[in-house]
């Protein structure tokens, strides 16, 4: 199984390799191959449809829960493990790896149990040390002074912003070693995303950040890495500031600039 996070003990979190993606017959990644550091915020950037949010669900092997979706050549590397041996649990794996999606997806529970749940589903009993971990969750996603009123109210009457960082307190209550965010501000307000992108900031200290993002601002201001997807493949890939500043290919350069896209 995936091994337990061990702060800085590998440079590299995530070793994609020649990794091809089909739906069908329908190729959507073709020889992707990139590595994505610890403790560092990697943005996925391009096109609707250009598959960012595929590479994306591969890490956790979410894919699979979509018929005819398969890899057909390449591996995924997490902490030098192939996440895609026979002896891999994929729900084992997903315990580890974190994920919040653009819609947001509250469980049909109150807010507390929401952000309980996952803790639950580990065993811990302790109520107290549920209690504080609730809480602090929420308050990493900057919802708790929002809700700490109302924590035994169904997470359904919520706002959509609200929905949404909920999604994200969940998540990080299980201490996850990777997070994944598919477009995870979409639906939150200038004031409540500057809180997420603050805390994305906050937490890569300790864990490993991948994020897909329509919004080329955000990507300047919160990644490390970014790398610029187009048709299934990486087009271009390294350091933010490059990317975005001074990039080698001509198509990074019409797309960060506006020209295309």
């Amino acid at each position: 199984m995936i091994k337990e996070k061990k702060a800085f003990t590998y440079p590299v979190a995530i070793d994609v390799k020649d990794l091809s993606f089909s739906y069908g017959k329908t190729e959507v990644l073709s020889s992707i191959s990139l590595q994505i550091l610890q403790n560092q915020v990697t943005s996925f950037i391009g096109p609707s449809g250009c598959g960012k949010s595929t590479l994306l669900r591969c890490f956790n092997r979410m894919n699979e829960l979509i018929e005819h979706a398969k890899i057909t050549q390449g591996s995924v590397l997490i902490n030098e493990l192939d996440i895609y041996e026979k002896s891999i649990d994929p729900i084992e794996l997903r315990k580890r790896i974190g994920m919040v999606f653009q819609n947001s997806n509250p469980f049909p529970k109150t807010i507390y149990q929401n952000v309980a749940y996952g803790l639950k589903i580990q065993g811990l009993k302790n109520k107290r040390k549920i209690d504080e971990i609730v809480e602090d969750s929420l308050q990493k996603a900057a919802l708790w002074d929002e809700v700490k009123d109302r924590l035994h109210d169904e997470a359904f009457g919520l706002s959509g912003g609200q929905q949404q960082r909920l999604c994200i307190a969940r998540s990080l209550s299980v201490d996850p070693q990777i997070l994944l965010l598919d477009e995870p501000c979409s639906a939150l307000d200038p004031i409540s995303t500057n809180a997420i992108e603050q805390l994305i900031m906050e937490l890569k200290k300790n864990y490993t950040i991948v994020i897909v993002t329509h919004n080329m601002q955000q990507a300047k201001r919160i990644s490390d890495t970014t790398a610029y997807f187009h048709l299934g493949e990486i087009i271009e890939k390294g350091a933010t500031k490059k990317i975005f500043n001074n990039p080698n290919n001509r198509k990074t350069r019409a797309y960060v600039s506006g020209d295309f896209g």
